[in-house]
């Protein structure tokens, strides 16, 4: 599946609480493919996902040292961090915001991802807007038909999407 990432293609890969749509961020016809999928709007940004936090170095290391700390407890898992962006990542992925969305993933199949991919992808909730993220793969089907490229795995089938904070004052965005 890096392959198709590599080439600019959207899959289906299960996360660690829902399953989602995943895509390079830095291919601007792949995540503007991937908005069309979602119907949803490119100024709303989107979660950028890794294997590694060394992937997010650029922008975790100009951040004062206790907000690193936290970030690192809170990670690999379902914990994603609003950073200020610092112009590593694209308008597309950041949307109308200064930060961008990043998390270390704890799901199998979306770390083995980024392992082979040598880098993040882009992980966001496989429905369109307004509908209920989906918990089985049967459902990412309902949505986007049979095509669509899809990783083997599961999620926790109790798991939700994941949580949103702050970098520096922890504020929860979406819990």
């Amino acid at each position: 599946m890096a392959s198709k990432i590599a080439s600019g293609e959207v899959i289906a890969c299960p996360a660690e609480g829902v399953w989602g749509l995943s895509c390079d961020p830095f291919s601007e016809q792949a995540v503007l493919t991937l908005l069309a999928m979602k119907h949803r709007a490119v100024d709303k940004g989107l979660i950028v996902v890794a294997a590694d936090a060394a992937v997010f170095s650029e922008v975790l290391l100009p951040l004062p040292e206790r907000v690193q700390k936290a970030i690192a407890l809170s990670w690999p898992g379902p914990n994603t961090w609003l950073v200020p962006h610092r112009g590593a990542f694209p308008d597309w992925v950041t949307g109308n915001s200064e930060d961008v969305a990043i998390r270390v993933t704890s799901a199998p199949a979306l770390e083995a991802l980024c392992h082979a991919l040598g880098g993040p992808v882009v992980s966001t909730s496989a429905n369109p807007t307004g509908l209920a993220p989906p918990h089985r793969l049967w459902e990412v089907r309902r949505y986007f038909g049979p095509l669509l490229p899809a990783l083997p795995g599961a999620i926790d089938p109790e798991g939700k999407p994941s949580t949103i904070r702050r970098a520096g004052d922890g504020e929860v965005i979406r819990g």
